[in-house]
């Protein structure tokens, strides 16, 4: 249960990925709304899965709940939290200006015309390859690794993980097939938001996860 409530927060921030949400959403209004949005689900769901699945099994690889491994993990730890920080100062340099509009991603265009199999690669390079989502991920399988005694608890760790670290891209997605055309307005609001408010709310997230590894460690060294 502890090792639940450690993660929660880190499946959190990974849920809360502006560009993702943003690309997923365009897919949904775009000549292919099924199959590159299921493409670009499945992806993002697949490329955390890989990075969980190597970091926590290189992880169940040592002791981390004594000696010098759980010194390792600390130093881990704050070395990521300070990852995210300088992350975070980037974002924060990033922000539109005011009285400026937001800059638009250039593959905002191209989304219209994307192939299932470049929105599967994106959703990959995105969930797994994104700094911020990467190092989260990485801290998540420290926390279940040094939070489980066994393979079936640390799968099923990872696996709750990834649902939660899922969410935000599987929603827009499901509220599609329910609601069809009739998402489309809603999406839209949506797109217009994350365009606007992209670089401040990765600059919060950053920031905030940044705090949450920190006390982690601060925790771990009590």
């Amino acid at each position: 249960m502890n090792m639940i409530g450690d993660i929660l927060p880190l499946a959190a921030g990974v849920a809360l990925s502006p560009l993702a949400i943003l690309a997923v959403i365009l897919m949904l209004t775009s000549k292919r709304a099924k199959s590159t949005s299921f493409s670009f689900m499945l992806g993002w769901v697949l490329g955390l899965i890989a990075v969980g699945g190597v970091a926590l099994t290189l992880a169940d690889t040592q002791e981390l709940s004594s000696g010098l491994p759980a010194l390792v993990a600390l130093v881990i730890r704050f070395a990521l939290a300070a990852l995210l920080l300088f992350l975070a100062y980037r974002q924060w340099n990033k922000r539109p200006k005011t009285g400026s509009a937001p800059q638009v991603p250039k593959w905002m265009d191209a989304i219209d015309s994307i192939m299932p199999i470049r929105a599967f690669g994106f959703a990959v390079l995105l969930s797994a390859v994104k700094p911020k989502n990467l190092i989260l991920t990485v801290a998540a399988a420290l926390d279940i690794a040094q939070g489980t005694v066994n393979t079936v608890q640390g799968v099923i760790g990872l696996v709750v993980y990834v649902l939660i670290a899922s969410s935000s891209i599987m929603a827009p997605v499901v509220l599609f097939l329910v609601l069809g055309d009739k998402a489309v307005w809603l999406l839209e609001g949506l797109k217009r938001w994350f365009v606007d408010n992209n670089a401040t709310v990765m600059f919060v997230v950053l920031l905030v996860f940044s705090a949450v590894l920190i006390a982690e460690g601060v925790n771990g060294v009590l």
